[in-house]
């Protein structure tokens, strides 16, 4: 039998120093690296929890408790579980303010991406002015949206400027504030004016990005117009046209200053909202409790429209 073979001398396979390594704790090196991608992450997770978290949380607690104004005196806000939610649901002007919500997020909405895209297959095209006229339309969406309401509240007035026009030629304007049949819709009109400019130049943008390699081919082809945006265009900004539409959805369902500057909830609470509901329970009858559940069943209602779009939009993509 030969003599002892001592495997310490023995030579090393090149990647065995490199796999014992791998097989225990990491290097300093690698240490100082995930230290270096946390710190550069702990600014995001800050401003998420300090600004998302946080709130969303507090209002979910809030719906959950009798907050009112004594609370603030007293500390004191017993827990009353989903009863909250109910007085909600249950008030005579949830239907209604439902109703509003979703009649203005989806007509504005139709309104502004339709617009929107006939707004910047206009200005694609090469006419004088077509470069400062796309950036002028944007103008209107920087300026505040109360400042747009208050506008607008004073043009359709009774004896505004817009029924002055009217009357110009020849038509009687109805009282488009006052009266519980055209509120609604001017409350939808200025929302989708003031909406349309951003919408156009985003869709300007991607329109912009479309190759021209591909319109080239199909006109060579003999493909249309109609056809070539039908079926090369509009494929081609259809996730741009997804995310606009989901941030649209979220910003209108939410929208609070432009119906409170136009109607406040009038005439007759014909143009009541949710996000109206939530701030009349706040901060004029000061029940916090009822008004963070307006808030809680405004946000399902705006995951459950959002969620459900994407849904339909990827599926017509995957066929």
């Amino acid at each position: 039998m030969g003599p002892a073979v001592d495997a310490t001398r023995l030579p090393q396979a090149p990647g065995g120093a490199a796999q014992r390594r791998g097989s225990g704790a990491a290097g300093p090196l690698e240490r100082r690296r995930n230290r270096a991608n946390l710190m550069l992450l702990l600014p995001a997770v800050l401003f998420i929890g300090l600004f998302l978290a946080y709130p969303l949380g507090y209002g979910i607690y809030m719906s959950l408790v009798d907050f009112t104004s004594g609370t603030f005196l007293t500390g004191e806000a017993p827990f009353v579980g989903f009863a909250n939610y109910a007085e909600a649901i249950g008030s005579a002007h949830f239907g209604r303010a439902l109703r509003n919500t979703l009649l203005i997020t989806i007509v504005s909405l139709a309104i502004q991406m339709s617009g929107g895209l006939l707004l910047a297959l206009y200005f694609q095209r090469d006419f004088p002015g077509s470069r400062w006229m796309s950036t002028v339309l944007l103008l209107p969406w920087l300026v505040p949206l109360i400042i747009t309401a208050t506008t607008w509240r004073w043009m359709l007035q009774g004896n505004g400027i817009i029924n002055q026009l009217l009357a110009g030629i020849g038509i009687d304007g109805p009282s488009w504030l006052a009266d519980s049949s055209w509120a609604i819709w001017a409350i939808i009109g200025v929302n989708t004016w003031a909406g349309l400019p951003f919408m156009a130049t985003i869709l300007g943008a991607a329109l912009r990005n479309v190759p021209h390699e591909l319109e080239e081919a199909a006109t060579l082809d003999g493909a249309g117009y109609w056809r070539r945006l039908w079926s090369i265009t509009l494929p081609q900004i259809m996730p741009v046209m997804l995310v606009m539409t989901i941030l649209g959805i979220i910003a209108t369902l939410k929208v609070l200053d432009l119906v409170l500057a136009l109607t406040g909830g009038g005439p007759a609470n014909s143009t009541q909202t949710l996000a109206l509901l939530s701030y009349d329970s706040s901060f004029r009858h000061f029940n916090f409790g009822v008004g963070a559940a307006f808030g809680n069943v405004l946000l399902v209602v705006t995951i459950i429209i959002a969620a459900v779009y994407a849904w339909l939009s990827r599926r017509e993509e995957a066929n």
